[in-house]
């Protein structure tokens, strides 16, 4: 039967949108609103799935073994990208995701501690290319965050112990950074390139850098364009008001 299953996902893949959209509703009954369109994407053993207006997904993707999948309204997905695992993923509207970026959950892990495989990004959340974000345990990111650049890595669980990671609204996560299992950070925080974060930074618009890395000043008025404009150009205008008026308080 899963073989079967198998074969089904991967015909379905390759059939055009046009095609795929209305037997994905009829055999699987997911929930996929109007004007979205589906490349070559397979989707196996994934239970439920839901599917916003005017959401994008590239060519090349996999969702794996996912119980529950929620993609917000014109949500974008580039291509290559591995979603893999976990009880639910939830992708807020206006979000982007790359390419190459790989979203993992261990199946079946062998933990000391309970565990909450969910992972959750906010509104018009950008991820850029090459990322890898263990959500074996929880992973919140909010609105308006952009991890940027490439290569890098969340992690929380280390061999049998797992521990959630929350990263605020409109943070700026630039390359090759590493978040350590636990890792919090507040709103309105930018992390430099090649940061290693542990612990807490409850701290609100500062700079975070370092190996480990430490709150290393106040955020200034010339940096708070990275963590001010819209993640995307189609963005409606009070989409983030709410955050930035804490910000231009």
């Amino acid at each position: 039967m899963k073989f079967l299953k198998l074969v089904l996902a991967i015909l379905l893949a390759i059939l055009p949108s046009i095609f795929k959209i209305p037997l994905y509703r009829w055999l699987f009954q997911y929930d996929i609103g109007k004007n979205v369109r589906i490349g070559l994407t397979i989707f196996v053993q994934v239970e439920d799935c839901t599917i916003g207006d005017g959401v994008n997904i590239g060519h090349f993707n996999c969702f794996y073994r996912t119980q529950k999948i929620d993609l917000g309204n014109f949500t974008k997905i580039g291509a290559f990208n591995l979603f893999r695992g976990g009880e639910q993923i939830n992708i807020g509207c206006y979000s982007t995701i790359l390419r190459y970026n790989t979203f993992n959950s261990i199946i079946n892990p062998e933990l000391v501690n309970p565990t909450e495989p969910i992972l959750q990004l906010g509104k018009a959340v950008f991820i850029a290319a090459g990322h890898w974000l263990d959500f074996t345990d929880k992973i919140m990111i909010g609105d308006n965050t952009i991890i940027g650049g490439r290569n890098s890595s969340l992690w929380t669980h280390n061999r049998q112990r797992t521990r959630s990671i929350s990263i605020g609204c409109n943070c700026y996560l630039g390359s090759e950074i590493r978040v350590a299992p636990g890792v919090q950070v507040a709103s309105f925080c930018i992390i430099a390139l090649g940061s290693v974060l542990m612990g807490t930074f409850d701290t609100s618009e500062v700079l975070i850098a370092g190996n480990p890395a430490n709150i290393v000043r106040s955020l200034q008025e010339s940096d708070r364009f990275l963590i001010s404009q819209k993640t995307r150009a189609d963005i409606p205008d009070d989409l983030n008001s709410q955050c930035l008026e804490t910000l231009n308080s």
